[in-house]
């Protein structure tokens, strides 16, 4: 009968040791899961838009880019967002790429309204938000300086409130899923030869 109670002390400490070790475990795996988010966090797309905002920071420019169809055809693409919080509106009066404006209309934006812009075939492609919200589309386009997909471009933009100056990543429309079929062997059509 005296054994009775050590095998108890010795099982309980095995117990415990095996919760302990179990605890530690998953506290491991824990730590090492944050690091994972914190890392990734961070990480941006290979090709993502620029951004900026007033010195005043009433407006912002989200997503940037300049984009230049396969037949040459050259538009800019970005979204503008009032965040005064005065409730002020705001007018987009010009944009600049590299000094050349952009052909689009002055827009004036209320508090918490969007401006969404980009090439006609651009907003024909992009799904649009109706009835949700203050949401403005807005066709635009420029001449293509001999723009070189992947180059950066200096782009400005002139709101009532101040500039914003971003440099912009010159890309291609990216193609619809299952558009695109290439056959064995062929050249691609976006060779950089």
């Amino acid at each position: 009968m005296e054994d009775t109670p050590v095998k108890s002390l010795k099982s309980a400490a095995r117990r415990g040791g095996i919760i302990s070790a179990a605890a530690l475990s998953a506290l491991a795996l824990a730590s090492c899961s944050a690091g994972q988010v914190t890392q990734t966090a961070s990480q941006v797309a290979a090709v993502n838009g620029a951004e900026g905002n007033s010195e005043d920071g009433t407006v912002v420019v989200r997503d940037v880019t300049i984009m230049v169809d396969h037949e040459g055809e050259a538009a800019l693409k970005f979204t503008a967002v009032n965040q005064d919080t005065t409730m002020t509106e705001h007018t987009l009066e010009s944009v600049e790429v590299d000094g050349t404006p952009v052909d689009i209309e002055s827009t004036t934006l209320a508090r918490d309204c969007v401006l969404v812009a980009d090439s006609a075939a651009g907003l024909e492609a992009t799904p649009q938000a109706e009835g949700i919200g203050c949401i403005e589309y807005v066709e635009t386009s420029l001449p293509n300086d001999n723009f070189a997909y992947a180059g950066n471009v200096p782009v400005v933009f002139t709101f009532d409130s101040g500039e914003i100056a971003v440099d912009a990543t010159v890309s291609a429309p990216q193609l619809p899923a299952g558009s695109f079929d290439r056959e064995p062997g062929a050249e691609s059509d976006y060779s950089l030869n």
